[in-house]
């Protein structure tokens, strides 16, 4: 398995070939058992904040439960980027722009090994979504 430094080396032309997608495919696994290795299915229940009388304390309850689930969707929301750019490896997909399909980049896919577009098109999606939202 090639390290960081070796991978960032690498010439252009070499892009995403079979020890690049390695290194990726190794990295995403590597976050996707993190993710699953946290109890993910554990049920936050409202039982608790019902049998406690006190406001304050049940008031507390319900934040810590909502912040509680909140972590428990973002942490869903990452699991299935991952498993989606897993894949994407398994397609011979990863690295390319869903929209473009030019090269995502070495230094973006480290950044944010999920990642489906380019930085220029990110930025044009995102330009468009706030025209939409501005309308």
């Amino acid at each position: 398995m090639i390290t960081r430094d070796e991978l960032l080396k690498m010439p252009a032309q070499d892009y995403m070939n079979a020890e690049q997608r390695a290194f990726f495919t190794a990295l995403l696994e590597s976050m996707r058992d993190e993710i699953q290795a946290r109890d993910l299915a554990a049920e936050v229940t409202t039982d608790d904040v019902l049998a406690t009388p006190d406001p304050a304390d049940r008031a507390t309850l319900e934040e810590e439960r909502a912040l509680a689930f909140k972590e428990r969707e973002r942490a869903l929301q990452r699991l299935r980027g991952i498993r989606a750019a897993l894949a994407r490896l398994e397609r011979d997909e990863f690295g390319y722009c869903e929209a473009t399909g030019d090269e995502i980049g070495l230094l973006r896919l480290l950044a944010n090994p999920t990642a489906t577009r380019s930085i220029e098109a990110q930025l044009r999606a995102e330009q468009a979504d706030r025209l939409c939202l501005a309308a």
